[in-house]
């Protein structure tokens, strides 16, 4: 039996996209789950990218809770140790896993977290059910997603209109979903948990500061990584268009008044 056929990261590991990867906390990406945590637990990190959420999650546990994190980079899985070596804990281990064929017991972990995973891989329902598996009988799953489709933003700028149109495409032709947010609930439904609760949080960038950080990491991942290959290798675009794509993001973020926000959806997961 063949499993689920690999899909490409449409976002890469170059500087731009880990620029972003490092930004994320538990407290801006995983504040739906805190309430969960305790003492204690074994946790398992699925798609842990350079480990910032894996050390705020790993210090919730505390130094008696066990943390494994995984993800399918070994070169980013180094970075990651790095980190969390730099934060001074001794709690985590990082492993190169797949989640759809995870390789750890039934029931072996309390909690079982992916943030902005489920959108990439190839079968998400596949993946929450052996996330599902490895759980322990009271534990809980917790996923997160964005969903490109809510993203909104002000002032219009054409060249963010075909952004989002780009990526979308991109995504969808790297065997990903990229309005995963609003599946969560039916995914995991489909996966066999019978207790979910589902929500949504929301990043927003509207101060300058903001506007020109999130503005230039998406100019730099449109002319230098994975997206800007696939859609010059695929035909999705040209490497000019993509040069007008990455000035309308910072056309703007020289605006004075801009605005730019996007929904996730987030489930904890039961049973």
């Amino acid at each position: 039996m063949t499993g689920p056929q690999p899909v490409v990261y449409t976002h890469g590991h170059q500087e731009a996209v880990l620029r972003s990867h490092r930004s994320r906390t538990a407290a801006n990406s995983a504040g739906y789950l805190l309430s969960e945590l305790r003492p204690g637990q074994a946790l398992l990190d699925v798609g842990c990218g350079p480990g910032t959420i894996t050390a705020d999650l790993a210090g919730l546990v505390g130094p008696g809770g066990r943390v494994v994190a995984v993800d399918s980079s070994a070169e980013v899985l180094e970075q990651a140790a790095a980190y969390v070596a730099e934060r001074g804990l001794s709690n985590v281990v990082f492993e190169v896993a797949d989640v759809h064929q995870l390789k750890y017991r039934d029931g072996e972990f309390d909690v079982v977290h992916a943030h902005q995973v489920l959108q990439h891989v190839a079968d998400p329902v596949a993946a929450l059910r052996e996330m599902r598996r490895v759980t322990a009988p009271g534990g809980v799953v917790a996923a997160r997603d964005v969903d490109f489709a809510s993203m909104t933003w002000y002032p219009e700028v054409p060249a963010l209109e075909r952004w989002l149109e780009l990526y979308r495409g991109i995504a969808r032709a790297n065997g990903g979903e990229p309005d995963a947010g609003r599946r969560l609930l039916s995914w995991a439904r489909a996966a066999g948990f019978t207790e979910v609760t589902a929500g949504a949080g929301t990043w927003t960038y509207a101060t300058p500061e903001q506007r020109a950080w999130w503005a230039g990491m998406w100019a730099d991942r449109m002319t230098g990584t994975g997206i800007a290959r696939t859609a010059v290798e695929r035909g999705f675009a040209d490497a000019a268009e993509l040069d007008r794509v990455a000035a309308g993001w910072r056309e703007w973020s020289a605006a004075g008044d801009g605005w730019f926000s996007m929904l996730h959806g987030e489930i904890l997961a039961r049973g």
